[in-house]
């Protein structure tokens, strides 16, 4: 997706905010959604970081339900877009829409041809057949997934673009802030593509990236401190005025 157009899709002209909310259960999601739209943000993602996804599901409806009208994706954690289509299009087959699924590994390997893909271009297959519309986020270049070379973030990025919506890429771990050359990299092999970052976003270091990256996928830095699952509405404040101006 060109990145002029995801954020217009989201009617920002600075970095789309979506925090990333590690659910416990329904209604802790529904608080931190509370928080979330009252904070000014456009939607926000669930993540299962602490159950299997199957415990998921049934929370994702029970969100859906209560928010008919907000942009909600999903992360099912450690699960690629092959398991994750078909779960999806089941959903909206049902007439639970989830608006984005953020993949933690798109599957994209730079040590093959560029033109030779075939994890991610199953993946895509699966993707188109399962009918499920939504917005594809896929990791590259991921905190915890296979290591790459940093001279291959370039053409990680480029192989990325043909496969995905918006990709996103992440530091070293979860809270860590990513290398701002990298993301260099990345805005600059990208292209057009709308850009995504996915750890140690904070309102101290957001000014860092806000030019390059599209889109903030935020947790930890927003959090209350020594919190992982609770928004603290003064930290998105303060990272929301960074974003805004």
């Amino acid at each position: 997706m060109d990145r002029n157009d995801f954020r217009r899709k989201f009617s920002a002209t600075g970095p789309v905010v979506l925090p990333v909310i590690h659910v416990l259960d329904a209604a802790q999601a529904r608080r931190n959604i509370d928080v979330a739209i009252n904070g000014g943000c456009p939607g926000v993602f669930l993540i299962n970081h602490d159950f299997e996804k199957e415990r998921l599901l049934p929370i994702i409806k029970e969100t859906r339900n209560a928010f008919p009208d907000y942009w909600i994706g999903v992360n099912f954690l450690a699960v690629t877009g092959k398991f994750a289509f078909p779960i999806l299009g089941e959903l909206q087959a049902q007439g639970v829409r989830v608006d984005g699924y953020w993949a933690d590994d798109a599957r994209i390997d730079e040590r093959r041809n560029e033109d030779d893909q075939p994890e991610a271009d199953e993946i895509a297959q699966i993707r188109n057949a399962s009918g499920w519309d939504g917005l594809y986020i896929g990791g590259t270049a991921f905190k915890k997934q296979r290591e790459v070379d940093p001279a291959q973030y370039g053409k990680s990025a480029r192989i990325a673009t043909r496969y995905m919506d918006v990709v996103v890429t992440s530091g070293v771990a979860t809270g860590h802030a990513a290398d701002v050359g990298k993301i260099e990299t990345f805005r600059t092999q990208c292209g057009d593509t709308a850009l995504g970052l996915a750890s140690g976003i904070t309102p101290q270091n957001a000014a860092h990236y806000a030019e390059a990256v599209d889109l903030f996928m935020v947790a930890t830095g927003i959090n209350f401190d020594g919190d992982f699952y609770n928004i603290d509405p003064e930290r998105l404040a303060h990272l929301m005025d960074l974003t805004q101006t």
